[in-house]
């Protein structure tokens, strides 16, 4: 058996005997002698197990454990106790610890522990490899770009609504992409190979919306759906109700329900698209995906322009993740191509010296964070700063390591 194995005890010579017997079994033991020796291994991406004393001086394997459990829930940790810390192992086991040993424990318990706990460790990293192989290859993850929180969910629902083949709706502010979204949906769903046809509402009238629906043989996208005429809103909650017609989605930046509620949508029509949905956030909700979105912009452009790709600054980032953006998507990809023609940015207006130095801070701060994923003391030695300092400038800024932890 084969396998990474953390040790932590603050007793060396019991941590070498046991180091050498993990060894001898051909496991690759890394040791520590304390909490704050060991907290920096445990990350997500750790690929085997870690066993901890529970009395350590300082923080304990009790404090280790519940760590180990914000870094990541599936880390399996054994925890080895002595003869009157048995019923207190025993609650950490209830508490989310993977097993406990008394020590001095034999070597064929110790590595039959081990042995379990790195082939369940190895199960879990395997399947979140194949996961995210999956998802690096479908249309989600090529077109809908992101990082964030919100993007990922983004791109679980759309696949949640390809996967079901039933109408649905599909939401968001002016210039978030609702067209793009649909596309995205009938690229994954079992229609793919057939046509996507988009359509505004406002020129469907009841003849043109007859003909819309039996002209697309796949999905049919209805662009805003509230400025679809009143006929048109009966005839097509109507439609809805037959099995031999296309996928309809629908794409809007209004409040829908509360249109339904005041009779301007017909409420048989919403309750029928509404039964499952997507919201595409903002951009002023997740601007970490601002650089993640404008290089791949300034990307397109520059391919398709035949341009030289413009060196994009941090500075530059962070002057683009302060903007609102109340125009989007769309109107970062304005701004990326005009990035991509001129060369590089304009001067940003209206912000003094002070005010930029800042933005370019918090946003290397983040950088560093995400880039280590939320592993402070390694983002701090990145940026060469002290870790008081470092601290300093988090605080400062309102930035929080454990919200950059994955």
């Amino acid at each position: 058996m084969t396998g990474r194995v953390l040790l932590v005890d603050d007793d060396r010579a019991v941590r070498d005997a046991l180091g050498q017997t993990l060894e001898l079994a051909g496991f690759r033991a890394t040791t520590a002698g304390s909490f704050v020796e060991a907290k920096d291994h445990l990350t997500p991406e750790w690929s085997g197990a870690v066993i901890s004393d529970v009395r350590m001086p300082g923080r304990d394997g009790f404090h280790l454990l519940g760590h180990a459990q914000t870094v990541d829930r599936d880390l399996p940790v054994i925890l080895l106790t002595g003869e009157g810390d048995i019923p207190m192992a025993v609650r950490a086991v209830g508490a989310g610890a993977f097993d406990f040993l008394e020590k001095p424990c034999a070597p064929q318990d110790l590595i039959a522990t081990v042995t379990r706990a790195v082939a369940q460790r190895a199960q879990v990293v395997a399947a979140r490899a194949q996961a995210a192989k999956a998802e690096a290859g479908d249309a989600a993850s090529r077109i809908l770009r992101g990082t964030s929180d919100r993007a990922k969910a983004l791109r679980n629902g759309v696949r949640a609504i390809a996967a079901s083949d039933r109408d649905a709706l599909i939401e968001g502010a002016p210039g978030t992409g609702t067209s793009k979204v649909a596309e995205v949906v009938h690229l994954l769903s079992a229609r793919q190979a057939a046509a996507f046809r988009k359509r505004a509402a406002i020129a469907l009238d009841p003849a043109a919306l007859h003909t819309a629906l039996a002209e697309a043989d796949g999905t049919l996208f209805i662009d805003e759906i509230a400025d679809l005429p009143a006929q048109s809103q009966i005839d097509l909650a109507d439609a809805l109700e037959r099995t031999a017609r296309p996928v309809v989605l629908a794409g809007t930046y209004r409040d829908l329900r509360q249109l339904a509620e005041d009779g301007t949508l017909n409420s048989d029509l919403y309750w029928r698209l509404s039964s499952q949905s997507v919201r595409i956030p903002a951009l002023q909700e997740r601007p970490e995906d601002i650089p993640v979105l404008f290089r791949h912009y300034v990307a397109m452009a520059c391919e398709q322009g035949g341009l030289q790709p413009p060196e994009i600054t941090p500075e530059h980032l962070a002057q683009l993740m302060a903007n609102p953006w109340p125009g989007n998507a769309r109107a970062l990809m304005s701004e990326a191509m005009r990035f991509a023609v001129q060369g590089g940015p304009e001067e940003a207006a209206g912000l003094g010296l002070a005010e930029k130095l800042a933005q370019v801070e918090k946003s290397l701060l983040e950088d560093a964070l995400r880039r280590f994923r939320g592993r402070a003391a390694q983002a701090a030695e990145a940026l060469k700063l002290p870790r008081k300092t470092f601290y300093d400038r988090l605080a400062k800024h309102g930035v929080r390591p454990e919200d950059f932890r994955s």
